[in-house]
C-alpha cells in the first residue's frame, strides 16, 4: 500500500485516495471549434509511461482536496506532491 502525503493532511493510507488520471491535460477549447477527434483524443487518450509520471488524485476520505503528484509506475515511488495548478516542483523530492 502507497502512503501518500496529502498537502493538506499529511501522511495518510492510499485507500483514504481515488487516482484521477494523467495530470495536467489542457481541455480543448473553445467548445465550439474542437472536432470530434479532438475531443475523443481529450477524453479517451492518456500516456501510460513505464517511468515517472505526473498524475491527479482526490482526498475522497479526508479532506476532499485534488492535488498532483510524481509516481513512478514501475517501483511506485512517489517523487513529489504538489497542489493544483502548480507545475512539478525543481530540485530534490517534495
Amino acid at each position: 500500500m502507497l502512503l501518500i502525503t496529502c498537502p493538506h493532511c499529511g501522511p495518510r493510507a492510499e485507500i483514504e485516495f481515488r487516482c484521477g488520471g494523467e495530470g495536467h491535460i489542457a481541455r480543448p477549447g473553445p467548445h465550439d471549434a474542437v472536432s470530434d477527434a479532438e475531443w475523443a483524443n481529450y477524453l479517451f487518450y492518456r500516456a501510460n509511461p513505464k517511468a515517472e509520471h505526473r498524475e491527479r488524485w482526490l482526498h475522497s476520505a479526508g479532506c476532499g482536496q485534488w492535488f498532483n503528484l510524481a509516481r513512478d509506475t514501475v517501483t511506485h515511488h512517489i517523487s513529489a506532491v504538489y497542489p493544483m495548478g502548480e507545475t512539478l516542483p525543481e530540485g530534490p523530492a517534495a
